[in-house]
């Protein structure tokens, strides 16, 4: 595969990505400020061709495709250089802090033809993928509530809170297992560690199909706990991002007893699932769209869905 991938931002998610792409073959070269970031993966990854500038990704010829996982707002500006620069781009989430500067983006992509992809990776996890099939073939009946849970004593940030740096995959999925937008937002903040930067947010959601959902997103928090649960009326299922099994189904309904409502539970069924990277799969999908000029499954538009709702929570 031809080495046409420019990686800019070397850092705690960054890491990850170099890692993919090298295993992938299509990384031309890859740019972090930092030099002593850049010594560190140079460590194991020795053969890539590394620099400090981001003038040598976005003047490089034979770089097509950059790569964005650089701070949250630091990605308005790199992104719209890259897409100037004539490149197809893929940016972490969130796309950028605003909706303005997203929908800037957007048109910018649209107006030289290019790729934008965001990425909201979960879009991608073969469990998710899994469940969103179960939903809308109706296994579980119809919707009525979700709710996810993104809590960890996790990375506490200065630049954004952790509604923006938690929130963006969680909002991706329940928009498209609700199929729209919300109609009433409700949301409580709390912040400790640093002054105005929220460390926890919780947020609910009403839809105009009548289903509620709400999100808890905290990086100060007792353990980690990563789950997606979806409600209907003839069964729930789980996704839980840190156990081995992934997804779970809860076959749980409500039969009548001369009009009394009687809970049925049911035993828990383990969904499986293929074990596969769901970064790998993200990354592989982008490759695709350049190659094959597709538009992704998070594109631009997703993302601007996904700003919506997190400056009406927390603007």
């Amino acid at each position: 595969m031809d080495k046409f991938i420019g990686l800019i931002g070397l850092g705690y998610w960054g890491k990850n990505i170099l890692r993919n792409l090298y295993e992938l073959n299509v990384l031309r070269s890859a740019c972090d400020f930092d030099k002593r970031v850049i010594e560190e993966r140079r460590k194991d990854f020795p053969d890539v061709n590394y620099t400090q500038k981001i003038e040598d990704i976005l003047q490089d010829q034979e770089i097509t495709a950059v790569v964005i996982a650089t701070p949250a707002v630091t990605h308005y500006d790199l992104a719209k250089r890259a897409l100037l620069s004539g490149k197809d781009v893929f940016v972490e989430k969130p796309m950028t802090v605003s909706l303005k500067e997203g929908e800037d983006l957007v048109k910018l992509a649209e107006e030289r033809g290019k790729i934008l992809m965001v990425g909201h990776i979960l879009k991608y996890h073969p469990a998710v993928v899994k469940m969103e099939e179960m939903v809308k073939r109706g296994d579980l009946g119809d919707i009525m509530y979700i709710y996810s849970h993104r809590l960890n004593v996790g990375k506490v940030r200065t630049d954004e809170n952790a509604w923006w740096s938690l929130a963006p995959h969680d909002i991706s999925l329940i928009l498209e297992l609700t199929g729209g937008m919300p109609v009433k937002v409700y949301s409580q903040g709390f912040g400790f560690i640093t002054k105005g930067i929220e460390d926890g947010v919780l947020a609910a959601l009403e839809f105009e199909s009548g289903i509620k959902a709400h999100i808890f997103v905290s990086w100060w928090h007792p353990f980690k706990e990563q789950k997606l649960v979806v409600i209907g009326t003839k069964g729930m299922i789980v996704f839980d991002d840190t156990t081995k099994e992934k997804l779970f189904l809860y076959p749980h309904k409500v039969e009548y007893n001369n009009g009394f409502p009687m809970p049925k539970k049911e035993e828990m069924q383990i969904i499986p699932v293929e074990n596969e990277e769901p970064l790998k799969l993200e990354l592989l999908h982008f490759i695709e769209c350049v190659k094959e000029r597709k538009r992704p499954k998070t594109d631009g538009y997703e993302g601007l869905r996904v700003l919506k709702i997190l400056e009406q929570v927390m603007g």
